[in-house]
């Protein structure tokens, strides 16, 4: 089961740049594009350095595809799907976004019957 947690405003985005988020215990990399107006939602742990850094990488665009390349080894992540463009068994963790009335919730796997709010704190 999954449920959607509100997070923050969209104010508390950096304009094309990252912050962390703590979401029911996860480091959640927020990514908020000006040009598309779009925000994306990822793991904030680098599979490739170990250490949970990624909403401090830095976003661009790789043939049309909007990327965050990694702070610590430069690896190139899609934003969309979480993709790494250069090692194809790796993948980030993505989750689904919305924003409603300037309000920015991302869906998250619900535990066991836990009915509280679930985003915790920001963490960058």
């Amino acid at each position: 089961m999954s449920s959607w947690v509100d997070v923050c405003g969209v104010d508390d985005l950096q304009p094309d740049s990252g912050v962390c988020a703590l979401v029911a215990g996860k480091q959640i990399a927020l990514f908020f594009l000006t040009k598309t107006q779009q925000v994306f939602a990822l793991s904030n742990f680098d599979p490739i350095g170990l250490a949970n850094v990624l909403s401090r990488g830095m976003l661009g665009d790789l043939g049309g595809e909007p990327m965050l390349a990694s702070p610590l080894y430069k690896q190139h992540y899609s934003l969309k799907t979480g993709a790494c463009f250069e090692y194809a068994d790796i993948k980030l963790q993505t989750y689904p976004v919305r924003v409603d009335r300037q309000r920015v919730s991302v869906q998250i796997a619900r535990q066991g019957g836990e009915t509280e709010r679930l985003a915790e704190e920001e963490c960058a």
